[in-house]
């Protein structure tokens, strides 16, 4: 509950942590990871960086490693570093971890030299080593004119935490200042958990009770209240209760944090007496607390709270139930499962499916058997809800009931807990069900326990091997599952079916193929889009450039795969399709392919600006980029860059002589690398939306264009060019 300033708080300065960084990033300084004893060869150059005229952010790496390899040899210097704001902070990481009396000393003897920020890190630091001997200098310290120092000294006699400390920081609880009387409250809190961790509970309580009575913060109140209720033991129990009666919301919720962590189990007895008289809101989050304390829970009163009562409070103790229950709570939960609520039977559902131990599992099992022919359907979910492999034999002969709510628990159930060997009937009950009734639910089953069966292959085999006997509507359903399914037999088993005659099974079939989710669908889709039923082409050629454009492919396999779906598409809007894979994926062979399609009237001006993406994307002006754009029938020109500028409002970046390298003999810009930024040398305006403007010439005729950031950079032809 309490908190605790940082030990090296004081003067810190990013640019000085970014440069040590960068230092310590750099390997200068580096050392491994498992060296944590002190070595003297090692201390000896970092303190000699910390004597040198090195740079501040060398000395602060130094001081960083000596946390690690420094000793009493180095406190010397690092003592010195601590009137330094640049470096005191990084000096006092290391005195903070060197062993020793010589840090402790080196940090009291600097509390009489420095003020402000420094003293106040210097200080925190002392608290951080819990250094005793420093307590008389910081007890004079609480009065200092500087809140700051009065306060860091308050917080540090909290972390030393003996008795000098304690009755000091008792006698100022009352200054006159807030902050610091705030502070002061802090240090006594710390200070009585210490006391109360060394069994010292009589001085812990009468210095949080201090607290509770003085002037400060409502958080100090409620760290110190905490403190009261845990150090007067079970005697606390009255004034825990207390808070939670309290309609103070901030107390409230301390007392059901406390709850949690009050030792013993007479706490459980008043909370299990406090259930009854508690409104229904507060008992809901009461009962929930109560089951938090698994291992002393007064288990009745959950159970009775569970099975009557305001609604919230039965959803709270029927949900608690299902974490801290045993095997008593099984008939009872059944009884709450069967009422008519339906969000209280729902949650009485789930408890029992998360009721723990294997006890639970074989009292179902019992239940099961015991009833035989009389078995319910809530007894039968609550088993595949658990996924009670022992309650299969009972299932299976739960399916010749004439109960169809049973059956269909039943076959629910079934799908859950069913291993490969049973698989078998439940394919049965698909293609061959006794009552045609039970059809869906069949079906869903087979599905669910085909979805997570681990012997994968094996599964596929048992369900396409049912294909071919089973009337049309079963085959396409058992085709839909194989597409859930996925894997090797299953793509094998639907690419047969969209080969076959049957157009409802092509129809089914191609439509899986095209959501496919592994890329090994591609040849099977590329040959029904060449040689298909045509009305399934166009549905078959569109799942294959999916492929092309979703999946993770080597590069050569993408391409020539938008090669093959360019040259199978036969209508425009499959071709732009490929053109769109093509940019999102820029390579050579891709650009090759675009220029070729520019050949077709139809994607003449997509396919150019396609080509002109990748050419901008792959950023180079090699001598083959250069005659493949010069293919796409651009015309030859004489292009001048005069003023290029990058940037936003006022904030311009000149990049006129980056764009005249690029400038070649069409009215195109193929940027030296991908995106603006990266060719420009940086981003002139973080987090800002640019514009590249470019004054040119084309031919001798002045023109000018704006892009948005990573535009196409292709620049229109001068309106008296143009003209002519």
């Amino acid at each position: 509950m309490t908190t605790r300033r940082s030990p090296t708080s004081g003067i810190f300065l990013p640019a000085l942590l970014v440069m040590a960084a960068a230092s310590l990033n750099s390997g200068e300084f580096s050392y491994a990871a498992d060296e944590h004893k002190a070595s003297a060869e090692k201390e000896r150059q970092l303190i000699d960086v910390l004597t040198s005229d090195a740079a501040p952010q060398d000395k602060a790496v130094a001081c960083k490693h000596l946390a690690v390899d420094g000793s009493s040899e180095a406190v010397p210097e690092l003592a010195k570093l601590l009137a330094d704001k640049d470096l005191a902070s990084w000096a006092r990481i290391a005195l903070e971890a060197i062993p020793g009396p010589a840090p402790d000393e080196a940090l009291r003897k600097a509390i009489d030299s420095l003020e402000g920020r420094l003293l106040v890190g210097t200080i925190n630091s002392i608290g951080v080593r819990r250094d005793a001997g420093a307590a008389e200098k910081l007890i004079a310290r609480l009065e200092d004119k500087d809140v700051e120092v009065a306060s860091a000294s308050a917080v540090a006699l909290g972390h030393i935490g003996n008795v000098p400390a304690a009755k000091s920081l008792k006698s100022h609880l009352a200054a006159p200042n807030a902050r610091v009387r705030s502070a002061v409250a802090e240090g006594c809190v710390l200070c009585a958990e210490r006391f109360l961790s060394e069994g010292k509970s009589t001085e812990a309580k009468e210095i949080y009770d201090a607290v509770r009575k003085a002037e400060v913060p409502k958080q100090r109140i409620l760290e110190a209240t905490r403190g009261a209720i845990l150090s007067r033991k079970n005697e606390g129990i009255a004034l825990l209760l207390e808070q939670f009666r309290s309609p103070d919301k901030a107390l409230f919720q301390l007392s059901l944090g406390t709850m949690r962590e009050f030792p013993g189990n007479q706490i459980d007895k008043a909370l299990a007496s406090e259930l009854d008289r508690a409104a229904p809101d507060r008992a809901a989050l009461l009962v929930t607390a109560m089951a938090d304390r698994k291992e002393t829970v007064v288990l009745p009163a959950v159970l009775k709270a569970a099975s009557a009562g305001p609604k919230d409070v039965r959803l709270a103790a029927i949900e608690a139930l299902g974490r801290v229950g045993d095997a008593s709570c099984v008939t009872p939960l059944f009884e709450i499962a069967r009422g008519s609520d339906t969000d209280v039977v729902q949650k009485a559902k789930a408890a029992l499916a998360d009721l723990p131990g294997e006890s639970i599992d074989k009292n179902i099992v019992g239940r099961l058997v015991q009833a035989q022919d009389d078995a319910d359907a809530l007894l039968i979910e609550v088993a595949g809800a658990r996924r009670i492999r022992d309650a299969m034999p009972a299932l299976l002969r739960s399916l010749q009931r004439s109960d169809k709510k049973v059956r269909s628990a039943t076959l629910t159930s079934l799908g859950a807990i069913i291993d490969l060997k049973g698989v078998p009937v439940l394919v049965t009950q698909v293609v061959r069900p006794a009552h045609a009734e039970d059809s869906e639910v069949a079906q869903q089953a087979l599905k669910t326990a085909c979805i997570r069966m681990p012997e994968r292959e094996q599964c596929a085999a048992l369900v396409a091997d049912a294909i071919e006997d089973s009337p049309a509507s079963t085959k396409a359903v058992l085709l839909e599952i194989l597409g859930a399914m996925g894997g090797t037999k299953s793509l094998e088993t639907i690419g047969a079916a969209a080969r076959s005659s049957d157009a409802n099974l092509q129809d089914v079939s191609s439509r899986l193929l095209g959501n496919w989710m592994t890329a090994d669908a591609a040849p099977a889709l590329l040959e029904l889009a060449k040689t298909g039923p045509a009305k399934f082409q166009v549905r078959s050629l569109r799942g294959y450039i999916r492929i092309a454009r979703q999946f993770v492919l080597p590069e050569d396999q993408r391409s020539a795969m938008c090669k093959n779906a360019f040259e199978a598409a036969k209508q425009t809007a499959e071709q732009k399709l490929v053109l769109e894979v093509l940019k999102r994926y820029p390579n050579l062979e891709n650009l090759r392919l675009a220029v070729q399609a520019a050949d077709v009237a139809e994607l003449k001006e997509d396919a150019v600006g396609t080509a002109l993406a990748i050419a901008q994307k792959v950023g180079n002006k090699s001598a083959e980029v250069e005659e493949l754009l010069s293919k796409l029938g651009l015309p030859k020109v004489q292009l001048e860059i005069v003023k290029a500028e990058y940037g936003a409002g006022e904030t311009q970046k000149d990049v006129t002589e980056i764009l005249k390298k690029q400038a070649g003999d069409f009215p195109v810009i193929t940027l030296p690398a991908a995106g603006y930024n990266a060719s420009f040398g940086g981003d002139p305006v973080p987090n800002t939306a640019k514009q590249l403007k470019i004054q040119y010439k084309i031919n001798g005729k002045p023109g000018e264009a704006t892009f948005a950031e990573n535009a196409l950079i292709i620049l229109p032809m001068p309106k008296e060019t143009a003209s002519k």
